[in-house]
């Protein structure tokens, strides 16, 4: 004898499981109010504007290579001209990125067309004027090997994080725009020597900021590695 009436005790299980269908039923609800609500994300579309910059950078290298080894690559007009492809190609350098992140635009391809298109540019111009012995090789060689390894090594500690761009890689990038576009041209007299000290604060700039590249590699694989063996004792 319980004291609670038969008809009280076969009704409780039944109230129970429509209470918990009804409130199932309204979190349903909620949800796809909530997802209805939610803005609809949109997958982004590879011919934005900021991949069609990074674009039209990759095909000036070649009309930029052709322009630097026009008649036999001293020709002050054609070197006029080089100038003009390599100045655009560096301004859609400045503008391609900002207007990814800015915007949401940051595609897979961007990702990996964007940095080819900024060596590539960078590295047709060195290699043209070294080949055309207004540039020393050492000081080619020395931009180009801080370059791939810098990029190389990026990718040797992308899984413990990523080495975010500091304020001495950006001067450095101008710095070296600026000083290639002055060798670019066929200047003489002052503004030739002006150019070799600009491109001298490049090269001192370049081998600066590798080696600070290369210190931060370190420490995030260091402690990617440590945190990583710290997961793996808590789990054991």
């Amino acid at each position: 004898m319980t004291g609670v009436p038969a008809s009280a005790a076969g009704r409780g299980p039944v109230a129970a499981s429509k209470a918990s269908k009804a409130a199932q039923s309204s979190k349903a609800a909620q949800a796809s109010k909530a997802a209805s609500a939610a803005p609809a994300v949109r997958p982004v579309s590879l011919w934005n504007i900021a991949n069609i910059l990074t674009m039209a950078r990759l095909l000036l290298v070649p009309g930029f290579v052709a322009l630097m080894l026009a008649e036999g690559g001293h020709d002050p007009m054609w070197r006029s001209f080089a100038w003009a492809a390599f100045t655009i190609a560096m301004i859609t350098d400045l503008f391609d990125g900002e207007l990814a992140r800015r915007y949401g635009l940051v595609t897979d391809f961007g990702k990996i067309a964007d940095p080819i298109a900024d060596k590539a540019i960078m590295g047709a111009a060195l290699l043209c004027l070294s080949a055309l012995s207004d540039l020393s090789w050492w000081a080619t060689g020395v931009i180009l090997f801080r370059e791939l390894g810098i990029t190389l090594m990026r990718f040797w500690v992308i899984k413990h994080g990523v080495i975010p761009a500091s304020r001495g890689g950006k001067l450095k990038t101008l710095t070296q725009g600026v000083a290639v576009g002055m060798y670019v041209l066929a200047l003489t007299g002052p503004l030739a020597t002006l150019r070799w000290w600009v491109m001298a604060a490049a090269v001192v700039l370049t081998v600066a900021t590798g080696l600070d590249y290369v210190r931060q590699a370190v420490v995030l694989r260091r402690a990617g590695r440590a945190a990583g063996a710290a997961g793996e004792s808590g789990r054991s």
